[in-house]
């Protein structure tokens, strides 16, 4: 049974559902959530440091330059049902681009925020556990500190 099988309930998102009769800007939303879970859980595991510190580097790894980075380690090993769930996410254009961020960057962190949505309303956790592992494999390999 999976963790989020109570949660999907209670939204009355039912788990396992078609990801495809969601919006692809609804399924980023859920995605960007199931990403800062996961760099946040890895960070609090790996660098043992103070919330200050975590949160500083929670930043690095959730801004768009940061997913498209994790995006890139992760795309060879995507399949053409995920990177078709990935490409709906990008070209999705949601109206704005934050300031500081490189419009090619925030659509592929779009991208991935919404391959992950569509995992997460798909219910594939472990995908979605394989996955993020690999994109945030600089931290889970050596515990590597992150400069502030």
């Amino acid at each position: 049974m999976s963790i989020y099988s109570d949660m999907m309930e209670t939204l009355d998102i039912p788990h396992g559902a078609d990801p495809l009769a969601l919006p692809a800007l609804t399924l980023a939303y859920l995605g960007d959530t199931v990403y800062d879970l996961y760099v946040r859980t890895v960070l609090a595991e790996t660098l043992h440091a103070q919330v200050h510190t975590l949160h500083l580097a929670a930043a690095k790894c959730v801004c768009a330059k940061g997913q498209a980075d994790a995006f890139r380690r992760i795309e060879p090993l995507l399949s053409e049902e995920e990177l078709s769930a990935f490409r709906r996410g990008r070209n999705a254009h949601s109206g704005t681009v934050p300031k500081h961020a490189d419009v090619r960057d925030y659509r592929v962190a779009t991208g991935l925020e919404a391959l992950l949505g569509y995992l997460y309303v798909k219910g594939a956790d472990a995908r979605i556990a394989e996955l993020m592992r690999a994109a945030l494999e600089l931290f889970e390999s050596s515990g590597k500190e992150v400069e502030s």
